[in-house]
């Protein structure tokens, strides 16, 4: 029998590289959007979004993909997935309309033994009230796209969740051959299961956050140094080597905060108690805004006017996505300030009252403090002794160490960086 015919609907973020994934694994992939000029780009090879290695992959496995602007050339696929990105508003809510459109749009081009699946992020309930496909031919998959990560996620996805009407049938052949080709464990479960086990990761996600940036804060305060703690977290089995405990700028991208707020609702609808995530939002946003109260503190208060060079608009590295980016926070709050901005990306023109910068260094020259507000990895290569030949000031902001604070202070900086009092010249 020859290898599923496999469709994607909607080419976001999440559709493209799934599609493009799931030709790496041998199969043919017919990749449907209703947007031709998007499908005009895709069919050149000029992607529209952002991922390390996703350009080489797509020309690696050419000749087993086709976008489409038609959705009737989904009617060839054995399986098709509807993925889409799931829109979200400056709340965390999900506009899950032109998820539905898709779906029905999708539906009504499938064969009478097609399989859907709802790869897209759903809050719980709406998978098993579609009507557009039978259930026995219905499933929700839960989505693993982390941004920046997406190719290595995608091509080794560490399990696949899997939302069926009965999770004690077998799952129909032709969608566990797809699932079968990544190798990794499947764990059918109920409809409403499946779309919570996303959340629930999620939650684990925002809590191992939370608990970096709390006890980083403290850290800064008493003369600890939180990294220098994190090593032990790590070998502790409780917690494991793969723990999220870099503190960071708060939540920032969409996925953490949406789910977030769809528990909030829940919690509200049902009568349950949800206080730890009003709590978590809370701390999210008095992290986010640590380099502007350290701008306030070491420069602002003395020249409110400074010239302030911002490295990174990205909500972090590796993507085109500014959702929550704490660097436009910060960038909003110092408007009326001359500002410079770098980011190897993000267009600068998305900040219009800042001057953007061709290389990260331009954004130095004059400055009286310089912000590495997004870690990409090609500031790491910046050398502290071209910084202070160009930048008057000698305010260093780098929260997620980027930099070493050594050096930075033998050159005559005073270096702030998360989880760690003020290094300074003695």
């Amino acid at each position: 029998m020859p290898a599923a015919v496999v469709g994607f609907a909607g080419m976001t973020h999440l559709g493209i590289v799934s599609a493009i994934a799931t030709a790496a694994q041998g199969f043919t992939v017919r990749a449907y959007e209703a947007d031709a000029k998007v499908v005009e780009r895709l069919r050149r090879d000029d992607l529209p979004i952002f991922e390390p290695d996703l350009d080489q992959l797509l020309a690696a496995n050419r000749d087993r993909i086709c976008f489409s602007s038609q959705a009737s050339d989904l009617a060839c696929c054995d399986v098709v997935y509807v993925a889409a990105d799931a829109q979200t508003d400056d709340e965390g809510r999900s506009d899950l309309a032109p998820i539905s459109g898709l779906i029905d749009r999708t539906a009504d081009n499938l064969r009478d033994d097609a399989i859907l699946v709802l790869l897209c992020q759903l809050p719980p309930g709406f998978t098993r009230a579609v009507a557009a496909v039978p259930h026995d031919r219905l499933f929700c998959q839960v989505e693993t796209l982390v941004f920046g990560r997406a190719v290595a996620r995608a091509l080794n996805p560490e399990r696949f969740i899997v939302g069926c009407a009965d999770p004690a049938r077998p799952l129909p052949a032709r969608y566990r051959e797809i699932l079968d080709a990544f190798g990794c464990p499947v764990f059918p479960m109920r409809y409403e299961s499946a779309e919570l086990a996303k959340i629930s990761i999620n939650f684990c996600l925002v809590a191992s956050i939370t608990v970096a940036n709390v006890l980083a804060e403290i850290s800064e305060s008493i003369g600890a140094d939180w990294m220098e703690i994190v090593p032990t977290l790590r070998l502790d089995r409780r917690i494991g080597p793969h723990s999220y405990l870099s503190p960071g700028l708060g939540i920032a991208g969409g996925n953490l905060e949406r789910d977030l707020r769809t528990v909030l609702d829940l919690a509200h609808e049902n009568g349950a108690d949800a206080g730890i995530v009003d709590a978590w939002l809370a701390n999210s946003r008095r992290r986010r805004d640590w380099c502007w109260r350290v701008l306030q503190d070491r420069v602002l208060k003395t020249n409110p006017r400074a010239r302030i060079g911002v490295l990174g608009l990205a909500y972090k590295e590796n993507t085109r996505s500014t959702k929550n980016s704490p660097a436009l926070a910060l960038l909003e709050r110092l408007r009326g300030n001359d500002l410079r901005v770098h980011d190897p990306v993000v267009p600068a023109e998305i900040v219009p009252f800042a001057t953007g910068c061709s290389d990260p260094l331009a954004c130095a020259e004059g400055a009286e403090a310089l912000v590495l507000a997004t870690p990409w990895a090609q500031y790491r290569e910046l050398r502290i002794a071209d910084i202070a030949r160009v930048m008057p000031g000698r305010v260093l902001i780098d929260p997620f160490r980027l930099l070493s604070g050594e050096a930075a202070v033998a050159a005559g900086f005073e270096y702030h960086a998360l989880g760690m009092p003020p290094l300074v010249s003695r």
